[in-house]
């Protein structure tokens, strides 16, 4: 991986996915729209160019940005977008206000949870893209640290670390009844065990929630 790979952008078609959700036992199917989505995570070199900061417990320039809220997420989301000339996906008012997402922005954003398991899915059906070990860093392999975006092997549709690495943020609230704010993280990270690396699996935490093993990949909408 080398120049602006980092960058790259993937198409992804349209198709539809139905969402689950263990804990209320509750699934529901979701019409996706083609979109694009970022080849790999947000490395921590993307993110100092575009924000000039470093916010990762490791370092290093292709391993992904953690250690950033949502909210970091989206400001990088809009950040981007104006970097590139493009109009930004959400317009922000305060850190206790949900931001407004104009969807027919061409700028940067989170992808929904439904894009992002269409998009790891990648027209399959089954929990994971491939044999874990061959697609994923997770517990049983990652030697309890995370590793550089790309060493492992990519789904059919060219898509890497979906699953295992780093978690990534989501634009969805979680269930707003019960968690109110709470925002949805997929994928699974580099300290979990097999069963939480799988398409369907959802985790929720705080949109101000920092750790070491959540992060995030952007998306757009098709032009």
């Amino acid at each position: 991986m080398g120049g602006d790979s980092q960058n790259q952008m993937i198409a992804v078609p349209a198709g539809r996915v139905t969402l689950s959700d263990r804990r209320t036992q509750r699934s529901w199917p979701v019409e996706v729209t083609p979109f694009r989505l970022s080849a790999f995570p947000v490395t921590q070199e993307w993110y100092a160019e575009v924000t000039g900061e470093r916010p990762s417990t490791a370092g290093g320039d292709r391993l992904p940005v953690e250690g950033v809220s949502w909210w970091d997420a989206v400001r990088f989301c809009n950040a981007l977008s104006r970097r590139a000339g493009l109009a930004p996906a959400y317009h922000l008012r305060s850190d206790s206000e949900t931001p407004d997402w104009d969807t027919s922005a061409d700028g940067y954003r989170l992808p929904t949870e439904a894009e992002w398991e269409h998009a790891c899915r990648a027209g399959g059906t089954g929990p994971r893209y491939g044999p874990l070990d061959e697609i994923a860093w997770y517990r049983a392999n990652s030697d309890d640290r995370i590793h550089p975006v790309g060493a492992k092997q990519p789904n059919a549709w060219g898509v890497y670390d979906m699953l295992g690495n780093a978690w990534d943020w989501c634009w969805d609230l979680y269930d707003p009844e019960v968690y109110g704010s709470y925002r949805v993280l997929r994928g699974g990270g580099w300290s979990d065990e097999h069963w939480s690396c799988r398409a369907s699996v959802r985790r929720r935490s705080h949109p101000t929630f920092r750790i070491d093993d959540v992060g995030f990949r952007v998306a757009r909408n098709t032009p």
